[in-house]
């Protein structure tokens, strides 16, 4: 039994929205379920069309694929996206250099397999917040070799550039994750426009003080939003276990 709430908003300074997210608690294909969050980059429209094109593609290749493991359908998937988003990209000026981040994520019971590229987010909530997947991002890179601070890599100048994206190339790296859930535990996914905004502990704390999973996926975009907005804000809540 699944309990399931999301929003994608556009925040306080963008005039578009490049995130783009795809919540099924029914099966897609082989996958008992799907929930995914896109963050597009490029240029007019080009972050659009990435994100969209993206979801819509693994989406797709999810449907009809014959593989029976979910980490196998989303590696199928995810790079076969890749492939959709780094042709068009070729095919068409407007687009070139387009790409996005991508994070699913299929629950199965108390467990949850986990695929991402780039630095859209996935965390458990509970008494603690843990951040599961790890960000391919210029200032994550330089964190985990110890040449800069949680703290710095926050607020640097260079916070947005990221290392990894779906479209970049015409191959892909994915990390790949399965997690067991805990009873009374929540499922976080978010873009930066969430996670730039807000602190880990400022999220579980919101996310404790709200009464429901809509209000909770409320609360937190709205708080997004009140720090300035300065980002497209998806967040994306999952209850995997009946409470």
């Amino acid at each position: 039994m699944l309990k399931t709430f999301s929003i994608t908003d556009v925040g306080k300074k963008r005039k578009n929205n490049q995130d783009y997210i795809f919540t099924s608690e029914k099966p897609i294909g082989n996958l008992p379920n799907l929930f995914l969050v896109a963050d597009g980059m490029g240029g007019h429209k080009a972050g659009d069309y990435a994100s969209r094109c993206a979801v819509e593609t693994i989406c797709d290749v999810a449907e009809r694929a014959f593989e029976k493991e979910p980490q196998a359908i989303l590696k199928k998937s995810i790079e076969a996206a890749n492939e959709m988003v780094y042709q068009k990209s070729l095919e068409d000026p407007d687009l070139e250099g387009m790409g996005t981040t991508i994070v699913a994520a299929s629950c199965m019971g108390h467990y949850v397999q986990i695929a991402n590229v780039g630095d859209s987010r996935l965390y458990v909530i509970g008494e603690s917040i843990r951040q599961i997947t790890q960000d391919h991002s210029w200032v994550e890179e330089m964190v985990r070799v110890g040449a800069l601070n949680k703290e710095d890599a926050r607020t640097h100048a260079k916070k947005n550039i990221i290392t990894r994206a779906l479209g970049a190339n015409n191959g892909v790296e994915i990390d790949f994750f399965t997690i067991e859930v805990e009873a009374g535990e929540i499922i976080l996914m978010c873009s930066d426009g969430l996670s730039n905004m807000l602190e880990d502990e400022e999220i579980r704390m919101i996310v404790k003080g709200q009464r429901d999973i809509v209000e909770k996926v409320e609360a937190l975009v709205r708080e997004a939003n009140n720090r300035g907005g300065t980002d497209n804000i998806s967040v994306v809540m999952i209850e995997p276990v009946a409470q």
